[in-house]
């Protein structure tokens, strides 16, 4: 069986869980913490950085891009693409894709998971201790303007970037379900928004995530309720 090497509280690790999830394929999970930096890790992907999935052959494919893309040439079928029928809707699906692979990550999810989750494994010679709420704060007073834009494109599309479930919904979805379990997303700020999460929040491909658990951080009970 193909294997994942994974995070629970890792947003792209995430994506990569309900891309292969929407098309079926099977995949153990293996829990790994890249800030620990293991050998045998960094073998793998020398960037330390998750997700890292290893087909049945040996394949290694390393990195969100990676993953994503290799899963799509192994796994898509007659039902379609999760990047889009059109050169126009693979367009509009990478740029929502890398809108919150890179911007939401960048302004809001990176700092309140590094303050919030990772900290508080590392060693104090390591940065770990105390979070920093100040970048917590700074982060999650960004979020509403991502809410915002995802009600915006909810409204005026059946999902994100066109008719069809697309990565763009999954790796919103994947990022935004990692702030939820710390119970940091204020959803009561975007009704559209809401509603759009809770329709994705309730497609098969989502319950494995709704029963990850991490050690120290117990989530809202909101997380896994479908009616929040």
């Amino acid at each position: 069986m193909a294997r994942l090497l994974h995070y629970p509280l890792d947003p792209f690790s995430r994506r990569i869980r309900l891309q292969l999830s929407e098309y079926g394929a099977e995949v153990e999970l293996m829990e790994e913490r890249p800030w620990e930096q293991r050998a045998g890790f960094l073998k793998l992907n020398p960037s330390g950085m998750l997700p890292v999935y290893i087909d049945d052959d040996k394949t290694v494919a390393a990195g969100v891009e990676a993953v994503s893309e290799y899963i799509e040439e192994a796994h898509a079928g007659f039902n379609g693409s999760l990047l889009g029928a059109s050169a126009g809707e693979r367009a509009e699906t990478r740029r929502l894709a890398a809108w919150f692979d890179a911007k939401f990550h960048h302004e809001v999810g990176g700092p309140v998971l590094m303050e919030k989750v990772i900290r508080r494994f590392l060693a104090n010679g390591a940065g770990g201790g105390t979070p920093k709420m100040n970048r917590v704060r700074a982060g999650l007073g960004r979020i509403r303007q991502h809410l915002d834009y995802i009600g915006a494109l909810s409204e005026q599309r059946n999902w994100l970037a066109g008719d069809r479930l697309t990565l763009a919904d999954l790796a919103a979805a994947a990022h935004l379900s990692c702030l939820d379990y710390l119970g940091d997303v204020p959803w009561s700020s975007n009704e559209a928004a809401k509603s759009w999460y809770q329709r994705i929040k309730s497609r098969p491909s989502f319950r494995p995530l709704l029963a990850d658990h991490v050690r120290g951080i117990t989530p809202p009970r909101t997380y896994a309720d479908l009616d929040f």
